[in-house]
């Protein structure tokens, strides 16, 4: 896979869990009906290690249309 001219480290797949001591926060749209666009937004950052440096990968997605805005 060659992204951007760089080759990635390791390409298998890391499902890290939470750090030890990091917050739990509540899920605070429990019970919460998305109506309208706009209403909710939903974001996500994770970086993909390459020989030298880092790439950083951020998606927000509307929570109504399901769809990336960035």
């Amino acid at each position: 896979m060659r992204l951007m001219g760089l080759m990635p480290t390791d390409q298998k797949p890391h499902k890290g869990g939470s750090a030890k001591g990091h917050k739990i926060w509540p899920y605070l749209l429990k019970g919460m009906r998305v109506e309208r666009p706009k209403q909710v937004r939903a974001s996500d950052i994770t970086y993909l290690p390459m020989r030298r440096e880092f790439l950083y990968l951020v998606a927000i997605m509307g929570q109504f249309t399901r769809k990336v805005l960035t």
